[in-house]
């Protein structure tokens, strides 16, 4: 029995991390934005082609963050799912041990297991970095759709719309780009320093 369960155990850690890895390997497709800054009644043409051209320059950036983003979360719910079972189990199994090779093999795994996930999760900062990656993204497209409904709130003229705009989407990347960097200041930490400059 104590082999079999052994044996479950792992195969279904080694099939429930599929997703995980195919996180890692495969590309993931930014969604369809809907009606964007090209069919705004909002902005002259002169405005749009500038919108259009610095969204273009942020495609790839949006697509890696959207693609971290879904693998860190799929690693950090592969963590939670196994560890917070294994924390119930090690000390159900330690009492069934009494010198049963079989028993302490299972109880070697699941305490094995879960010491590498734990170590990966807390090396890698997975739960940090998922909310990083995918607060970025999101603040991303929070900005993009003000701009596209409620221009007003970037200023008084046009110019002003498309200058706050691209000051605002330059904090949202340098946000990011800290959060890459191991340094995870908040939006509004990074937004005193440039008005301090």
């Amino acid at each position: 029995m104590w082999q079999g369960l052994s044996f479950g155990y792992s195969v279904l850690a080694i099939l429930t991390l599929i997703p995980t890895l195919l996180a890692v390997f495969k590309k993931v497709e930014l969604n369809p934005g809907g009606s964007s800054f090209d069919e705004s009644p909002h902005f002259s043409e002169e405005a749009k082609k500038k919108l259009i051209q610095n969204y273009s320059r942020i495609q790839g950036t949006l697509g890696f963050w959207k693609n971290q983003a879904e693998k860190y979360k799929r690693f950090h719910f592969y963590c939670m799912y196994w560890t917070i079972p294994a924390s119930i189990l090690i000390p159900i199994i330690t009492q069934s041990v009494d010198g049963q090779p079989d028993t302490k093999l299972l109880l070697t795994i699941i305490s094995t297991h879960t010491a590498i996930l734990i170590a990966f999760h807390a090396g890698f900062k997975v739960d940090k970095n998922y909310k990083s990656f995918r607060h970025g993204e999101s603040d991303y497209y929070d900005l993009n759709r003000r701009l596209l409904d409620r221009p007003e709130t970037f200023g008084q003229t046009e110019d002003e719309w498309l200058n706050n705009y691209f000051k605002e989407v330059e904090i949202v990347r340098r946000f990011v780009r800290n959060a890459e960097t191991d340094n995870l200041p908040m939006v509004e930490d990074v937004k005193q320093k440039q008005s301090s400059i």
